[in-house]
Protein backbone atom coordinates (compact mmCIF):
# COMPACT_ATOMS: atom_id res chain seq x y z
CA UNK A 1 0.00 0.00 0.00
CA UNK A 2 1.44 3.60 -0.92
CA UNK A 3 0.80 6.18 1.87
CA UNK A 4 2.35 9.64 1.30
CA UNK A 5 5.71 10.29 3.13
CA UNK A 6 4.97 13.74 4.56
CA UNK A 7 6.20 15.00 8.04
CA UNK A 8 3.29 17.05 9.73
CA UNK A 9 5.52 19.26 11.24
CA UNK A 10 6.54 20.70 8.02
CA UNK A 11 2.69 22.08 7.89
CA UNK A 12 2.87 24.45 10.68
CA UNK A 13 2.97 28.40 11.46
CA UNK A 14 2.46 30.49 14.58
CA UNK A 15 -1.23 31.44 15.26
CA UNK A 16 -0.98 33.76 17.82
CA UNK A 17 -4.24 33.30 19.89
CA UNK A 18 -5.57 36.76 19.09
CA UNK A 19 -5.78 36.13 15.30
CA UNK A 20 -8.28 33.51 16.23
CA UNK A 21 -11.86 34.84 15.10
CA UNK A 22 -14.35 34.10 18.38
CA UNK A 23 -16.91 35.97 17.35
CA UNK A 24 -18.83 36.15 13.81
CA UNK A 25 -18.68 39.68 12.26
CA UNK A 26 -21.52 41.97 12.68
CA UNK A 27 -23.20 40.99 8.83
CA UNK A 28 -21.82 37.52 7.36
CA UNK A 29 -20.55 39.67 3.92
CA UNK A 30 -17.97 42.07 6.22
CA UNK A 31 -15.35 39.28 5.72
CA UNK A 32 -12.23 40.15 3.86
CA UNK A 33 -11.09 37.89 0.62
CA UNK A 34 -7.78 36.59 -0.20
CA UNK A 35 -7.29 35.89 -3.64
CA UNK A 36 -4.69 33.26 -4.69
CA UNK A 37 -4.02 32.92 -8.41
CA UNK A 38 -1.30 32.08 -11.51
CA UNK A 39 0.55 32.61 -8.24
CA UNK A 40 -0.39 36.04 -6.85
CA UNK A 41 -1.86 36.58 -4.23
CA UNK A 42 -4.16 40.01 -3.10
CA UNK A 43 -7.06 40.85 -1.27
CA UNK A 44 -10.89 42.18 -1.48
CA UNK A 45 -14.01 42.03 0.69
CA UNK A 46 -16.25 39.07 0.05
CA UNK A 47 -18.84 40.50 -1.79
CA UNK A 48 -16.55 41.02 -4.39
CA UNK A 49 -15.49 37.53 -5.06
CA UNK A 50 -17.99 37.26 -8.22
CA UNK A 51 -15.41 39.77 -9.73
CA UNK A 52 -12.84 36.84 -9.11
CA UNK A 53 -14.07 33.27 -10.19
CA UNK A 54 -13.78 32.19 -13.75
CA UNK A 55 -16.57 33.28 -15.88
CA UNK A 56 -19.53 30.72 -15.68
CA UNK A 57 -18.05 28.74 -12.59
CA UNK A 58 -20.24 25.98 -11.60
CA UNK A 59 -19.70 26.33 -6.91
CA UNK A 60 -20.56 23.25 -5.22
CA UNK A 61 -21.56 23.97 -1.46
CA UNK A 62 -22.07 21.37 1.36
CA UNK A 63 -25.70 22.24 2.29
CA UNK A 64 -25.56 20.49 6.19
CA UNK A 65 -27.23 21.77 8.89
CA UNK A 66 -24.95 21.65 12.14
CA UNK A 67 -27.45 20.04 14.88
CA UNK A 68 -28.11 20.94 18.64
CA UNK A 69 -25.32 17.89 19.42
CA UNK A 70 -23.83 18.89 23.01
CA UNK A 71 -26.30 17.54 25.51
CA UNK A 72 -25.75 18.18 29.20
CA UNK A 73 -27.50 16.18 31.87
CA UNK A 74 -27.32 16.03 35.76
CA UNK A 75 -26.34 12.66 38.28
CA UNK A 76 -28.20 12.42 41.42
CA UNK A 77 -24.98 13.89 43.00
CA UNK A 78 -25.18 17.29 40.87
CA UNK A 79 -21.99 15.70 38.63
CA UNK A 80 -22.68 17.39 35.59
CA UNK A 81 -22.90 14.91 32.45
CA UNK A 82 -22.05 16.07 28.98
CA UNK A 83 -23.26 14.38 25.90
CA UNK A 84 -21.30 14.81 22.24
CA UNK A 85 -23.52 13.13 19.98
CA UNK A 86 -20.95 12.49 16.19
CA UNK A 87 -22.81 9.94 14.66
CA UNK A 88 -26.03 7.66 14.65
CA UNK A 89 -24.89 3.49 15.53
CA UNK A 90 -28.56 2.43 15.17
CA UNK A 91 -30.48 2.93 12.74
CA UNK A 92 -27.22 3.67 10.81
CA UNK A 93 -28.60 5.96 8.35
CA UNK A 94 -28.52 9.88 9.27
CA UNK A 95 -32.01 10.86 8.55
CA UNK A 96 -33.72 7.73 9.98
CA UNK A 97 -31.62 8.30 12.93
CA UNK A 98 -33.04 11.81 13.15
CA UNK A 99 -36.58 10.33 12.45
CA UNK A 100 -36.45 7.62 15.35
CA UNK A 101 -39.34 7.96 17.50
CA UNK A 102 -38.53 6.34 21.31
CA UNK A 103 -35.18 5.18 21.01
CA UNK A 104 -32.12 5.31 19.37
CA UNK A 105 -28.12 4.87 19.87
CA UNK A 106 -25.37 6.75 19.05
CA UNK A 107 -21.64 6.98 18.95
CA UNK A 108 -20.65 9.66 21.48
CA UNK A 109 -18.33 11.76 23.18
CA UNK A 110 -18.71 11.60 26.63
CA UNK A 111 -17.36 14.41 29.07
CA UNK A 112 -16.70 13.75 32.59
CA UNK A 113 -17.07 9.90 31.88
CA UNK A 114 -15.52 8.57 35.10
CA UNK A 115 -18.36 9.88 37.27
CA UNK A 116 -21.38 8.12 35.15
CA UNK A 117 -20.82 4.53 36.08
CA UNK A 118 -23.87 2.28 34.66
CA UNK A 119 -26.86 4.33 35.77
CA UNK A 120 -29.56 5.48 33.33
CA UNK A 121 -29.61 9.64 33.30
CA UNK A 122 -32.85 11.51 32.74
CA UNK A 123 -33.97 15.01 32.08
CA UNK A 124 -37.54 16.37 31.79
CA UNK A 125 -38.23 18.66 29.58
CA UNK A 126 -41.40 20.28 27.45
CA UNK A 127 -42.32 20.85 23.92
CA UNK A 128 -45.16 22.86 22.91
CA UNK A 129 -46.91 21.85 26.09
CA UNK A 130 -46.23 17.94 26.51
CA UNK A 131 -43.99 16.53 29.15
CA UNK A 132 -40.93 14.36 28.07
CA UNK A 133 -38.70 12.31 30.48
CA UNK A 134 -35.54 11.26 28.41
CA UNK A 135 -33.00 8.74 29.47
CA UNK A 136 -29.60 8.05 28.54
CA UNK A 137 -27.62 4.61 28.81
CA UNK A 138 -23.70 4.49 28.52
CA UNK A 139 -23.10 1.19 26.07
CA UNK A 140 -20.04 -0.62 25.40
CA UNK A 141 -16.44 1.72 25.32
CA UNK A 142 -15.59 2.64 21.23
CA UNK A 143 -12.20 3.67 20.61
CA UNK A 144 -12.64 7.19 21.34
CA UNK A 145 -16.05 7.74 22.30
CA UNK A 146 -19.22 5.46 23.75
CA UNK A 147 -22.39 3.78 22.86
CA UNK A 148 -24.82 6.09 24.14
CA UNK A 149 -28.77 5.18 23.94
CA UNK A 150 -31.54 7.47 23.78
CA UNK A 151 -35.12 6.68 24.90
CA UNK A 152 -37.80 9.41 25.69
CA UNK A 153 -41.44 7.98 26.67
CA UNK A 154 -43.88 10.55 23.97
CA UNK A 155 -43.20 8.89 20.40
CA UNK A 156 -45.14 12.15 19.19
CA UNK A 157 -41.82 13.58 19.30
CA UNK A 158 -38.73 12.35 16.96
CA UNK A 159 -35.07 12.68 18.08
CA UNK A 160 -34.32 15.51 16.10
CA UNK A 161 -37.16 17.29 17.58
CA UNK A 162 -35.51 16.50 21.30
CA UNK A 163 -31.99 17.37 20.61
CA UNK A 164 -33.36 20.43 18.91
CA UNK A 165 -35.09 21.10 22.39
CA UNK A 166 -32.35 19.92 24.77
CA UNK A 167 -29.41 20.55 23.01
CA UNK A 168 -26.65 23.30 22.81
CA UNK A 169 -24.62 24.29 19.35
CA UNK A 170 -21.43 22.54 18.91
CA UNK A 171 -19.36 25.52 18.30
CA UNK A 172 -15.42 24.91 17.78
CA UNK A 173 -13.81 23.83 20.79
CA UNK A 174 -10.46 26.63 20.02
CA UNK A 175 -13.12 29.60 20.58
CA UNK A 176 -12.98 28.50 24.21
CA UNK A 177 -16.59 29.96 25.18
CA UNK A 178 -20.02 28.60 25.31
CA UNK A 179 -21.88 28.86 23.22
CA UNK A 180 -24.23 31.85 22.80
CA UNK A 181 -27.42 33.19 21.06
CA UNK A 182 -25.69 34.79 18.02
CA UNK A 183 -24.08 30.89 17.45
CA UNK A 184 -27.51 29.77 16.90
CA UNK A 185 -27.91 31.69 13.65
CA UNK A 186 -24.14 32.30 12.60
CA UNK A 187 -22.95 28.81 12.92
CA UNK A 188 -25.14 27.57 10.74
CA UNK A 189 -25.09 28.79 6.60
CA UNK A 190 -28.11 30.60 4.82
CA UNK A 191 -28.24 27.79 2.55
CA UNK A 192 -28.48 24.75 5.07
CA UNK A 193 -31.06 22.37 5.16
CA UNK A 194 -30.18 18.73 6.14
CA UNK A 195 -29.32 18.28 9.47
CA UNK A 196 -26.86 15.87 10.51
CA UNK A 197 -23.24 17.25 10.98
CA UNK A 198 -21.79 18.74 14.58
CA UNK A 199 -19.84 21.13 12.63
CA UNK A 200 -20.61 23.68 10.21
CA UNK A 201 -18.89 24.04 6.45
CA UNK A 202 -17.29 27.20 7.56
CA UNK A 203 -16.38 28.29 4.14
CA UNK A 204 -19.94 29.09 3.78
CA UNK A 205 -20.63 31.34 6.40
CA UNK A 206 -19.82 34.37 4.83
CA UNK A 207 -22.40 33.68 2.15
CA UNK A 208 -25.49 35.66 1.98
CA UNK A 209 -28.64 35.52 -0.13
CA UNK A 210 -27.93 38.96 -1.92
CA UNK A 211 -24.43 37.21 -2.68
CA UNK A 212 -25.60 33.52 -3.88
CA UNK A 213 -28.68 35.73 -5.92
CA UNK A 214 -25.80 37.97 -7.14
CA UNK A 215 -23.72 35.30 -8.33
CA UNK A 216 -26.37 33.43 -10.27
CA UNK A 217 -27.03 37.26 -11.96
CA UNK A 218 -23.16 36.89 -13.35
CA UNK A 219 -24.07 33.55 -15.33
CA UNK A 220 -22.46 31.08 -12.57
CA UNK A 221 -24.28 27.85 -11.72
CA UNK A 222 -24.78 27.12 -7.97
CA UNK A 223 -25.31 23.22 -7.22
CA UNK A 224 -26.33 21.55 -3.39
CA UNK A 225 -24.54 18.74 -1.69
CA UNK A 226 -24.55 17.29 1.43
CA UNK A 227 -21.94 15.80 3.94
CA UNK A 228 -22.27 15.63 7.14
CA UNK A 229 -19.76 17.25 8.64
CA UNK A 230 -17.91 14.88 11.98
CA UNK A 231 -15.85 15.91 15.27
CA UNK A 232 -13.11 14.11 13.00
CA UNK A 233 -12.80 17.39 11.56
CA UNK A 234 -11.10 19.26 14.55
CA UNK A 235 -9.06 15.61 15.00
CA UNK A 236 -5.05 16.74 15.29
CA UNK A 237 -2.90 14.72 13.63
CA UNK A 238 -0.87 13.16 16.34
CA UNK A 239 1.51 10.91 14.25
CA UNK A 240 4.97 12.12 13.24
CA UNK A 241 4.25 11.02 9.68
CA UNK A 242 0.86 11.73 7.71
CA UNK A 243 0.92 7.96 6.58
CA UNK A 244 -0.08 6.92 10.24
CA UNK A 245 -2.81 9.01 10.84
CA UNK A 246 -6.57 7.15 10.42
CA UNK A 247 -8.57 9.77 8.58
CA UNK A 248 -11.89 10.31 10.06
CA UNK A 249 -15.14 8.77 8.33
CA UNK A 250 -17.84 11.24 7.05
CA UNK A 251 -21.26 10.39 5.75
CA UNK A 252 -22.38 12.31 2.18
CA UNK A 253 -25.39 12.42 0.06
CA UNK A 254 -25.72 12.62 -3.62
CA UNK A 255 -28.71 12.47 -6.06
CA UNK A 256 -28.88 11.37 -9.97
CA UNK A 257 -29.86 14.66 -10.64
CA UNK A 258 -26.65 16.25 -8.91
CA UNK A 259 -24.19 13.59 -10.64
CA UNK A 260 -25.75 14.66 -14.03
CA UNK A 261 -25.28 18.07 -13.35
CA UNK A 262 -22.04 17.08 -12.53
CA UNK A 263 -21.73 15.36 -15.59
CA UNK A 264 -22.84 17.55 -17.95
CA UNK A 265 -20.78 20.66 -16.75
CA UNK A 266 -17.92 22.19 -19.01
CA UNK A 267 -17.16 25.26 -16.86
CA UNK A 268 -14.71 25.36 -14.02
CA UNK A 269 -15.58 23.68 -11.34
CA UNK A 270 -14.99 26.02 -7.46
CA UNK A 271 -15.79 23.85 -4.03
CA UNK A 272 -17.03 25.99 -1.51
CA UNK A 273 -15.25 24.28 1.70
CA UNK A 274 -13.35 21.54 2.39
CA UNK A 275 -15.97 19.56 2.74
CA UNK A 276 -17.30 19.76 -0.59
CA UNK A 277 -13.78 19.17 -2.07
CA UNK A 278 -14.04 15.88 -0.41
CA UNK A 279 -17.41 15.12 -1.49
CA UNK A 280 -16.66 15.90 -5.05
CA UNK A 281 -13.09 13.86 -5.21
CA UNK A 282 -14.78 10.77 -3.48
CA UNK A 283 -17.52 10.53 -6.15
CA UNK A 284 -14.69 10.23 -8.47
CA UNK A 285 -13.23 7.34 -6.40
CA UNK A 286 -16.33 5.87 -6.23
CA UNK A 287 -16.75 5.49 -9.70
CA UNK A 288 -13.32 4.51 -10.36
CA UNK A 289 -14.45 1.42 -7.37
CA UNK A 290 -17.09 0.51 -9.82
CA UNK A 291 -15.02 0.39 -12.77
CA UNK A 292 -12.18 -1.78 -11.09
CA UNK A 293 -15.05 -3.92 -9.94
CA UNK A 294 -14.03 -3.57 -6.06
CA UNK A 295 -17.27 -3.12 -3.52
CA UNK A 296 -18.21 0.23 -2.56
CA UNK A 297 -20.27 -0.98 0.77
CA UNK A 298 -17.69 0.74 2.76
CA UNK A 299 -16.91 3.92 0.95
CA UNK A 300 -14.07 5.43 -0.20
CA UNK A 301 -10.94 4.58 1.63
CA UNK A 302 -8.25 6.96 2.94
CA UNK A 303 -5.80 5.95 0.50
CA UNK A 304 -7.68 4.96 -2.30
CA UNK A 305 -6.02 8.21 -4.63
CA UNK A 306 -2.87 6.74 -3.33
CA UNK A 307 -3.39 3.10 -4.84
CA UNK A 308 -6.40 3.07 -6.85
CA UNK A 309 -5.46 3.27 -10.68
CA UNK A 310 -6.81 7.32 -11.72
CA UNK A 311 -6.23 7.04 -15.59
CA UNK A 312 -9.98 7.08 -16.40
CA UNK A 313 -11.48 10.93 -16.65
CA UNK A 314 -13.92 12.32 -14.74
CA UNK A 315 -16.72 11.43 -16.86
CA UNK A 316 -16.30 7.88 -16.81
CA UNK A 317 -15.77 7.77 -13.27
CA UNK A 318 -18.93 9.37 -12.62
CA UNK A 319 -20.57 7.85 -15.33
CA UNK A 320 -19.79 4.40 -13.69
CA UNK A 321 -21.51 6.17 -10.66
CA UNK A 322 -24.45 7.12 -12.18
CA UNK A 323 -24.83 4.01 -14.25
CA UNK A 324 -24.42 1.85 -10.61
CA UNK A 325 -27.26 4.23 -9.31
CA UNK A 326 -29.57 4.05 -11.96
CA UNK A 327 -29.12 -0.08 -12.65
CA UNK A 328 -30.15 -0.42 -8.78
CA UNK A 329 -32.64 2.03 -8.61
CA UNK A 330 -30.84 4.50 -6.26
CA UNK A 331 -31.97 7.86 -6.60
CA UNK A 332 -30.14 9.07 -3.60
CA UNK A 333 -26.96 7.38 -2.73
CA UNK A 334 -25.92 7.58 0.91
CA UNK A 335 -22.01 7.60 1.27
CA UNK A 336 -19.27 7.26 3.18
CA UNK A 337 -15.64 8.52 3.00
CA UNK A 338 -12.46 8.23 4.71
CA UNK A 339 -10.45 10.37 2.29
CA UNK A 340 -6.91 12.09 2.90
CA UNK A 341 -5.88 14.87 0.13
CA UNK A 342 -2.47 15.47 0.76
CA UNK A 343 0.29 17.00 -1.19
CA UNK A 344 0.93 15.57 -4.39
CA UNK A 345 -2.75 14.50 -4.98
CA UNK A 346 -4.18 15.16 -8.71
CA UNK A 347 -7.61 16.66 -8.55
CA UNK A 348 -9.99 15.29 -10.50
CA UNK A 349 -13.23 17.42 -9.85
CA UNK A 350 -12.12 21.07 -8.92
CA UNK A 351 -10.43 24.00 -10.18
CA UNK A 352 -10.57 25.84 -6.98
CA UNK A 353 -11.49 26.45 -3.57
CA UNK A 354 -13.35 28.72 -1.14
CA UNK A 355 -12.10 28.25 2.10
CA UNK A 356 -10.99 29.54 5.56
CA UNK A 357 -7.58 29.45 6.93
CA UNK A 358 -7.16 26.12 9.28
CA UNK A 359 -5.44 25.22 12.13
CA UNK A 360 -1.44 24.18 11.82
CA UNK A 361 -0.67 20.71 11.27
CA UNK A 362 -3.87 19.92 10.45
CA UNK A 363 -5.22 17.53 7.77
CA UNK A 364 -7.17 20.19 6.12
CA UNK A 365 -3.53 22.48 6.23
CA UNK A 366 -2.64 19.46 3.97
CA UNK A 367 -5.61 19.77 1.34
CA UNK A 368 -4.79 23.17 1.11
CA UNK A 369 -1.30 22.16 0.27
CA UNK A 370 -2.40 19.92 -2.08
CA UNK A 371 -3.94 22.57 -4.26
CA UNK A 372 -1.24 25.43 -3.55
CA UNK A 373 2.31 23.63 -3.00
CA UNK A 374 4.46 25.18 -1.19
CA UNK A 375 2.68 28.82 -1.78
CA UNK A 376 0.78 27.96 1.26
CA UNK A 377 3.33 29.76 3.83
CA UNK A 378 3.09 32.61 1.66
CA UNK A 379 -0.32 32.55 1.56
CA UNK A 380 -0.81 31.98 5.35
CA UNK A 381 2.01 34.61 5.79
CA UNK A 382 0.32 37.00 3.77
CA UNK A 383 -2.57 36.85 5.66
CA UNK A 384 -0.94 37.06 9.29
CA UNK A 385 0.73 40.17 7.47
CA UNK A 386 -2.65 41.63 6.54
CA UNK A 387 -4.46 40.95 9.74
CA UNK A 388 -6.97 38.58 8.37
CA UNK A 389 -9.16 36.78 11.13
CA UNK A 390 -8.40 32.63 11.45
CA UNK A 391 -10.39 29.76 12.10
CA UNK A 392 -14.19 29.09 11.78
CA UNK A 393 -15.75 32.63 12.03
CA UNK A 394 -12.25 34.24 10.37
CA UNK A 395 -12.02 34.93 7.13
CA UNK A 396 -12.32 34.08 3.74
CA UNK A 397 -10.12 32.79 0.78
CA UNK A 398 -10.05 31.61 -3.23
CA UNK A 399 -8.00 29.32 -4.51
CA UNK A 400 -7.42 28.48 -7.61
CA UNK A 401 -5.64 25.40 -9.19
CA UNK A 402 -2.75 26.76 -11.73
Amino acid sequence: MIKPDIAIEEFTYNLPDERIAKYPLKNRDLSKLLVFRNGTINQKQFPNIKSVLPDNAMLVFNNTKVIQARLKFKKATGAEIEIFCLEPLSPIEVQMAFDSRETTTWKCIVGNARKWKNDPLTKTISIDGEEINITVEKGEQLTDAYSIVFSWDNSIYSFAEIIENIGLTPIPPYLNRETEEIDLDRYQTVYSEHKGSVAAPTAGLHFTNEILSNLQDEGHKLLNITLHVGAGTFKPVKSEKIAEHDMHTEHFVITQQSLTTLINNANPTIAVGTTSVRTLESLYWYGVRILEKLPIDKGVQQWDPYNLKNTYSRIEALKALLGFMTDNKINTLSGRTSIIIVTGYQFKMINGLVTNFHQPQSTLLLLISAIVGQKWKDIYQYALDNDFRFLSYGDSSLLMID
